[in-house]
């Protein structure tokens, strides 16, 4: 059995909402980082015993939030020991513009994961761009490092798109079966 875990910020919900989603389908456990830039008590030795670990936060201004920064820069600690060498990762971020320069958001956490020594999954899923594609199809942000999402900036949580929301979970889906296939090798 594999443990997966989704360790993530959200400054107003929308990715704490998105985080729910990618965790449903990886039967994943969430790690909330609070509004300090801080993990609750046993976040550390949660993410030790992880098979998998997916990054989560908005994207703010071209990057992950300074919340979510402050977690990474504190994960120096199992980067020297190597805590995290050969686990599985993934990432997930939005942002209120359909671009919002989530690519950055997501190339951040491709090189955090490698830093720790980390194996990488892509979305795995084609983008929904023929004309017929509608907003709430998988994928129509057009992703491939990780799964995206788009809130506007005055939709409440309950107002995202079930497209985004289910790219989530299935992306969270493959994050944990890969891992799944890797601990079985």
């Amino acid at each position: 059995m594999t443990r997966t875990v989704v360790v993530f910020h959200s400054g107003y919900g929308h990715t704490q909402r998105l985080a729910q989603s990618v965790a449903d389908g990886a039967g994943a456990e969430l790690i909330a980082i609070d509004a300090d830039g801080n993990l609750p008590e046993g976040g550390w030795e949660t993410l030790a015993a992880a098979d998998a670990i997916i990054f989560g936060s908005p994207t703010y201004m071209g990057a992950a939030s300074w919340q979510f920064k402050k977690f990474a820069d504190a994960s120096s600690k199992p980067w020297f020991g190597r805590a995290w060498q050969d686990k599985v990762f993934g990432g997930f971020t939005n942002s209120a513009s359909l671009n919002g320069d989530k690519g950055s958001t997501l190339a951040y956490f491709v090189t955090l994961a490698s830093q720790h020594g980390g194996i990488w999954v892509s979305l795995g899923k084609l983008p929904s761009n023929a004309k017929a594609a509608q907003r709430n199809d998988v994928n129509n942000l057009g992703g491939s490092i990780g799964a995206l999402a788009q809130s506007p900036s005055d939709a409440s949580v309950a107002e995202m798109l079930p497209g985004d929301l289910e790219t989530g979970r299935l992306y969270g889906e493959r994050v944990a079966a890969v891992a799944a296939r890797l601990k079985a090798a």
